[in-house]
């Protein structure tokens, strides 16, 4: 379980543990399998409780909640997403890279991704309690984390010097971005279509 055993440290020292993440390798089916796997269980089970159980208000009047059915749908497919997003972006990060003098492998841009994306995986606890503000104030941070994650591990993961290293993060970024945004344009066709929201009475 590599990952698991490098999360405190990322949290508490990035530079220290990014040194040690890059002496080791690991597989993308390992990667996808025993990590991410687990870290996009994280925001899409807190999701299915926060709504079915806790519920949201709306100018402090009695909380909305979704039906389980309609919620677990919702949860299947956010769970899913988050697969996908996670390969798009290490898969463009593997097209990219010789622009920037990188000769890694798959597998080692999946590994920068799922590592840089660790702080928004765990920040999806907050959707136990899904307030608005407190939602975006917790993903706020976890994003700006995870932003100053991929500036310190790219030259360092993709083995390419510091200058080179900064563009290839800010073009990763801007896919990472786009991605987002893509994934909340596919939320809101999937929640009209496919899994439509379903309040309790």
């Amino acid at each position: 379980m590599m990952y698991f055993g490098h999360i405190a440290g990322i949290l508490r020292n990035p530079t220290h543990e990014w040194a040690l993440i890059e002496e080791e390798h690991y597989s993308a089916k390992t990667v996808f399998l025993t990590q991410i796997s687990i870290l996009a269980a994280i925001p899409a089970i807190s999701l299915f409780i926060g709504v079915t159980q806790v519920g949201w208000s709306v100018a402090g009047e009695e909380p909305v909640r979704l039906v389980a059915s309609s919620a677990l749908g919702s949860a299947i497919l956010f769970y899913f997403a988050m697969w996908g997003a996670i390969g798009f972006i290490a898969a463009c990060m593997h097209w990219m890279e010789k622009t920037y003098g990188g000769e890694v492998s798959l597998d080692e841009c999946l590994v920068l991704t799922t590592v840089t994306a660790t702080p928004l995986f765990l920040s999806g606890i907050s959707f136990l309690i899904p307030m608005l503000w407190l939602n975006v104030a917790v993903a706020g941070v976890a994003l700006a984390y995870s932003v100053y994650l991929l500036y310190s591990g790219t030259s360092r993961i993709m083995k390419i010097d510091e200058d080179r290293a900064f563009m290839f993060a800010s073009s990763i970024l801007t896919v990472a971005l786009c991605t987002l945004v893509g994934m909340l344009a596919a939320s809101v066709i999937a929640w009209s279509h496919l899994v439509p929201l379903v309040y309790l009475p």
